[in-house]
């Protein structure tokens, strides 16, 4: 595999992956998640008002480790797909970077190594802890996450050396072609696809920013204020009410919020893959319904995040199956890159 090669089979798979993790994290962690961490919010409150420090202390630090166990599965859904992006960006400047071909091959094959082992210690950072550490506030998970990102930073910094050669005029190695724009209706359904969700993604983050995100933040002081004086008064009816409306304030700002990143992250996706069909061995036939499984399934997913406040688990259900129709026509291509003949390889022979 040429380097480009390696960075699409890559990043299509950290992709693929890490929206796989986050459907998972969806349907089996996030809610149950929420539901803990809501009643560990309630024993604080109760704790508090029949003045038990100690029961205070520890439903916090309940609280604190839910956190950490939601933060960093999002963390590591994050940084799998942002590292998959990353290399489908690196994947079209190839072109550009004025460096031996063996030498491009080994600052992919690191930033690929760099891109799954960070999230893998992300991930761990919860269950691995301060275990047998030499750190005081670092754990081993820790130190894998972070050699990971300076894996990272190595392959990025090469590859920048590469682009700086390049527009210095070093003509020195023989570089990849270009990736050719074949103007076909694959290529443009997904730029046109992709571009109408990032607009969608953007309008809506507007609206959300102008109308609804202050009078949420207004409202969850004022929550969390009554939760306090209800504590104070001992007031059980009352503090479960307002956990209640606290969970129910706090699922909705993560509706909104997914539903704003889920299409700008899908419009992204879409613009990227279709820059790098022709490295796609399918038929046009094959092209034309992956593509329209994916961009289906890009709009069904930021949909019904947002009707699961009106429709439950019924919209939450539907969103996922958007997710993974995502997930299923990335595969798709994944085999339309591994079935690739190595046409545009054997250019750079030539």
């Amino acid at each position: 595999m040429s380097a480009p090669r390696l960075l699409i089979f890559g990043g299509i798979a950290l992709i693929a992956g890490g929206m796989l993790f986050g459907d998972i994290f969806a349907v089996f962690v996030l809610h149950q998640n929420g539901g803990r961490t809501g009643e560990a919010l309630l024993a604080a409150a109760q704790a508090a008002a029949v003045q038990d420090p100690a029961g205070v202390r520890a439903a916090f630090t309940r609280i604190g480790g839910l956190l950490q166990d939601r933060g960093t599965k999002v963390d590591t859904h994050v940084h799998m797909t942002d590292a998959g992006y990353l290399a489908l960006l690196l994947a079209l400047v190839q072109p550009y970077v004025a460096l031996p071909s063996q030498r491009k091959k080994r600052l992919a094959k690191l930033f690929l190594l760099g891109g799954v082992l960070l999230p893998v210690g992300i991930f761990l950072i919860h269950y691995v802890g301060l275990a047998h550490s030499p750190f005081s506030v670092i754990g081993w998970a820790s130190v894998l996450a972070d050699s990971a990102g300076a894996l990272l930073i190595i392959a990025l910094l090469g590859e920048a050396w590469g682009l700086w050669k390049y527009f210095r005029r070093s003509r020195a190695y023989a570089l990849e072609p270009e990736v050719i724009a074949d103007n076909s209706w694959s290529q443009h359904a997904l730029l046109s696809g992709g571009t109408l969700l990032v607009l969608l993604g953007f309008l809506y983050g507007a609206w959300y920013a102008a109308f609804d995100l202050y009078p949420q933040e207004k409202q969850e002081t004022a929550i969390l204020t009554s939760l306090a004086d209800q504590s104070a008064s001992d007031n059980t009816p009352a503090m479960n009410q307002a956990v209640n409306d606290y969970g129910t304030l706090a699922g909705a700002k993560a509706v909104y919020i997914a539903a704003h990143s889920h299409a700008i992250e899908f419009g992204l996706l879409a613009m990227l893959l279709s820059f790098i069909q022709p490295y796609v061995y399918l038929s046009e036939v094959w092209k034309r319904c992956w593509i329209l499984v994916l961009l289906a399934g890009a709009i069904i997913l930021p949909v019904f995040v947002l009707l699961e406040l009106k429709l439950g688990l019924v919209a939450g259900g539907i969103a996922d199956a958007g997710g993974l129709m995502v997930i299923i026509a990335l595969i798709g291509m994944l085999v339309g890159v591994l079935r690739y003949t190595g046409r545009l390889d054997a250019g750079v022979a030539e």
